[in-house]
């Protein structure tokens, strides 16, 4: 005789009570799940993703974003980023200029290769495996090599005199201190053009320091607290970068022996800028931002020396 089956229904309470255990069982499960999605994320998404330059404005002024140390000694002349919070940097003054290659985060110098005591280092950029520099009152200029410094060979240029390079990858760019940015063969040096940078007519003057930057040429202007954006392709004036906040910000905290802000380095990967100056104790990443119109007005005060 089979028996009949009778199915046993669970009462509310003993229901209540299998939730809250699954729920208990799946609370650790869930956070397992989480770290380790989080352990395989790519490290940038760590931090803020990279957002982009807008350059739609003509005129900036900047915020920063983060600051780290840097040599107070060092004349600096020419900056450059090449990865992995690495950044090359060339320094003036006689028998004290060098090419360096710095560590970001702490600012230390991992490699040092001094020049010539009759030489005045100037501006520094990156092609290839090969960093050249220009030095000052001269036409001479040398390359290195990237991994360990040595000097590989010297070179004649074209220019007036040597002050700021920097390279889109494919050819140089040059400034000499005047209102001229050149364009010039890696091979030979040679001038393959050349424009007069302007502003409302005037010419802008002491283009120093260069770095290209999102398809734009970038030059500080000596004496200035001003970066001055500049087309590669006819030298037409694009916009103003203006950041007398950080050299007047390090001279009330009392570092009153600083020079002008002078250095420029740009990582595309990660979108981020950095700017420094001669003598300066600090390296700032810095973002734009658009400029008041009390600063618009002052822009030929303020930037054309």
């Amino acid at each position: 005789m089979a028996h009949s089956a009778q199915l046993s229904v669970p009462s509310p309470k003993s229901r209540r009570f299998v939730s809250r255990r699954r729920i208990a069982m799946m609370i650790p499960i869930a956070l397992f799940s989480g770290a380790v999605f989080l352990f395989l994320m790519p490290f940038n998404s760590w931090g803020e993703s990279p957002v982009p330059l807008d350059l739609s404005r003509r005129i900036h002024e900047i915020e920063v974003v983060a600051e780290f140390p840097h040599d107070p000694d060092a004349f600096t002349q020419g900056l450059l980023y090449a990865g992995d919070d690495t950044l090359y940097e060339s320094t003036g003054l006689y028998r004290q200029s060098s090419v360096r290659k710095v560590a970001l985060r702490t600012g230390k110098v991992e490699i040092l290769e001094k020049m010539g005591d009759s030489y005045f280092g100037e501006g520094l950029t990156l092609l290839g495996e090969r960093l050249y520099q220009v030095a000052w009152l001269t036409n001479r200029g040398f390359t290195y090599d990237i991994r360990n410094l040595t000097k590989v060979k010297p070179f004649k240029h074209y220019m007036k005199d040597g002050w700021g390079l920097a390279t889109d990858g494919q050819v140089l760019f040059g400034s000499d201190g005047t209102s001229t940015l050149y364009r010039m063969a890696p091979r030979t040096m040679k001038v393959t053009d050349k424009h007069t940078v302007r502003y409302n007519g005037r010419e802008v003057r002491f283009l120093n320091e260069l770095e290209y930057v999102n398809n734009e040429v970038w030059a500080n202007v000596w004496q200035s607290d001003c970066i001055a954006r500049i087309s590669p392709k006819d030298g037409s004036l694009l916009g103003w970068i203006l950041l007398p906040n950080l050299r007047q910000g390090l001279l009330k905290s009392g570092h009153q022996s600083i020079d002008v802000l002078n250095g420029i380095a740009w990582d595309s990967d990660k979108q981020r800028l950095f700017v420094t100056g001669k003598l300066w104790p600090k390296m700032y990443q810095i973002k734009l931002k658009p400029a008041s119109e009390k600063s618009e007005k002052l822009i030929a005060q303020q930037c054309l020396v």
